[in-house]
């Protein structure tokens, strides 16, 4: 990996000369490599940093992944530099790890053929190149199944378990092709569909015969369509709609599918639609987005969680007539991956919550009891200390209620103010657990503030649409809407602003500091979109479409006027407050590009942004060791710019 970092230095250096000039190769600081880190103009950490940062980072959180045959379940944690899956065999019991790889795994997924076979995928280095491997606890053996330098997702398994079906794509390619194998033997990979777009595999039918396939083209749009197997015939279920659609699963006769969809709805609801067409019914439906569904595998019961304003419930209904059947009593915090046992008598699910940072809960509906299997290590910390965030609105420059968390440490302020804005853009900042939110309130004495402006998902099409192409710099313009709310506060302190945020949200700080950097105190950019043309001319092929069906296509002369026209690298010099640059080297979604023009840009403006590059990660950081350092520094440029001791 040594050479990997030269040949990265190089490229700055050529990246440096050819966005700047000769001046800016001149100016530059010097750039430190520390094993897979590059970086320009961060400090030595100080001991007392790392050591009162080792708490918080030494929080761990186990996340359901199914069943095991034996009554056991499968989780996964992280004992060492990244997540790896790991078997429980009763409630509370030893943590035995069963992977064991330098990179991060996913969770397991068992054969439902009672085998304890399960599946499993890794990529390397955080390129998202996700390969599928199958682990036989008989053997203690792993098989690959996958092609390498290929993407692959959506694995599904027949109800049989003798099949897996999955979709895969190059990094230049905009269409996704459907397989299907035994992996447990590789050479029965076949070709079953060539697809178009983002299309993956969702179910099997129950006699193995069908595949239902999702496509996606945006948060706002799908497709579902029926692959009928040995004739390779594809067809459209609900032709004459056009809606989102989120978790479908055949029912037990095949005849028709349960849905997660928003037609006719504001939000997303569970509707029964046949295949063939018919009578659509309308199975369960909320005054907010249901998140997540699962169907028992007799296809009798249903449970599913709904987005509450931010919280988790879950319910759990009758699938034939909605009737509502008895549930977990749960906290209040965030539910995830609920999974139905082989048995349908059990469901296992991720409970999180400000105070915990998510643990593996199984219920059982027969005896109604409810059973936490993991209690997760904190650190030593004292998290009966950390409070939930209050829920707050603010109006924007137009009107909008626009709904944000804060949380506020101890004492009279007026308080440091760290604001973190989350990315997609069509996600949600919910209030889970984070370490970090914990540190900067406990340690920095600072208040986080966590909006969701406009384009969030989570409240409606509406809002998640008012973001869209032309809007853009709407949600930018929330920001300086908080800003002002944030001058109401007298326990927070205006002139002790940051904001904070990663990938979109990333592009978000480079956009605050263009209209607000007078404002502000600085910006932390991870992983961040600088220039929107750049990034849609660059992104992998397989997300090229997914991303101009969000921010336009850079394609259209208008478009593209408009995109550069907003995009905070051709607007460096109003950038004058302090900024720390943070990227990994293999992302495929926002490469490393767009951190070296933002990077050059505002250095040629006369700034000199602090810059950390990880050359073993992609999106994010997902090795301990590199959220350490990017944890240490961060603390170092926040305490520097918010002028705290």
């Amino acid at each position: 990996m040594e050479s990997d970092v030269m040949k990265y230095l190089a490229l700055g250096i050529s990246a440096a000369l050819t966005l700047s000039g000769p001046v800016f190769a001149q100016d530059a600081p010097e750039r430190v490599t520390r094993g897979n880190l590059v970086m320009e103009n961060i400090p030595e950490i100080p001991r007392e940093v790392r050591e009162r940062l080792r708490q918080y980072q030494n929080v761990r959180g186990a996340g359901f992944s199914d069943f095991a045959p034996d009554g056991g379940i499968y989780i996964t944690t992280r004992f060492g530099e990244t997540n790896q899956i790991h078997y429980v065999a009763q409630p509370m019991g030893a943590r035995r790890q069963i992977t064991f790889y330098d990179e991060r795994t996913s969770g397991a997924s068992v054969r439902p053929d009672g085998s304890g076979q399960f599946l499993f995928t890794r990529d390397v280095g955080g390129d998202e190149f996700f390969q599928g491997f199958l682990f036989d606890p008989e053997r203690s053996r792993s098989v690959q199944f996958t092609t390498d330098q290929i993407r692959n997702q959506g694995f599904s398994w027949s109800r049989d378990g003798r099949m897996i079906a999955w979709a895969a794509a190059g990094w230049g390619d905009a269409d996704y092709t459907i397989y299907m194998a035994d992996p447990a033997d590789p050479t029965t990979a076949q070709e079953v569909l060539q697809g178009e777009g983002a299309m993956s595999p969702v179910d099997w039918s129950p006699d193995g015969s069908r595949l239902l396939i999702g496509r996606y083209f945006s948060i706002n749009e799908a497709r579902l369509y029926v692959l009928d197997i040995e004739q390779g015939t594809l067809t459209q279920i609900n032709p004459d709609e056009t809606n989102a659609y989120g978790a479908a699963r055949f029912s037990a006769s095949g005849d028709s599918i349960f849905v997660v969809t928003d037609e006719g709805a504001e939000f997303r609801r569970i509707m029964e639609i046949p295949v063939d067409g018919g009578e659509k019914r309308v199975v369960a439906e909320h005054d907010w987005d249901v998140q997540a569904m699962a169907l028992s595998p007799d296809g009798s019961v249903i449970a599913y969680t709904t987005n509450e304003g931010g919280i988790s419930e879950i319910y759990i209904i009758n699938a034939a007539t909605g009737e509502s059947l008895p549930g977990p009593d749960l906290p209040v915090g965030l539910i995830g991956g609920i999974t139905f046992s082989p048995d349908g008598n059990r469901i296992g699910f991720t409970h999180s919550s400000a105070a915990s940072p998510g643990d593996a809960w199984v219920y059982d509906l027969v005896s109604g009891e409810l059973v936490r299997w993991t209690q997760s290590e904190v650190g030593g910390l004292d998290t009966s200390r950390f409070s939930a965030p209050q829920l707050i609105s603010f109006e924007s420059f137009d009107g909008l209620e626009v709904p944000a968390f804060i949380h506020r440490p101890s004492g009279e302020g007026p308080h440091p103010v760290i604001v973190s804005i989350h990315g997609g853009p069509e996600a949600q900042a919910r209030p889970g657990f984070s370490s970090t939110f914990q540190y900067w309130l406990q340690e920095l004495g600072a208040a986080v503030v966590v909006p969701n402006v406009r384009g969030s998902a989570g409240y409606g099409n509406e809002y998640v649409n008012l973001d869209n192409v032309f809007l853009r710099e709407n949600s930018v313009r929330d920001i300086g809407a908080l800003l002002d709310w944030i001058a109401t506060q007298p326990d927070l302190d205006e002139n002790r602003v940051v904001v904070y945020g990663g990938s979109y949200g990333g592009y978000m700080v480079l956009a605050s500091l263009v209209h607000y950097s007078d404002r502000l105190a600085g910006g932390i950019n991870i992983v961040g979109i600088s220039n929107f043309v750049t990034f849609l001319e660059n992104t992998a092929g397989y997300r090229q479409d997914l991303r101009r069906a969000e921010y336009g296509d850079e394609r259209d002369p208008e478009v593209r006027e408009f995109l550069e026209s907003i995009s905070p690298a051709n607007h460096a010099h109003r950038i004058t407050a302090p900024l720390f640059i943070i990227q990994g080297a293999n992302d495929p979604r926002v490469p490393l590009s767009e951190a070296e023009q933002i990077l050059a840009a505002v250095r040629e403006a006369g700034g000199d942004p602090w810059y950390l590059v990880a050359m073993d990660e992609g999106h994010g950081f997902a090795r301990q060791s590199n959220r350490d350092f990017q944890r240490e520094a961060e603390t170092l440029f926040l305490r520097d710019v918010l002028g705290l001791d």
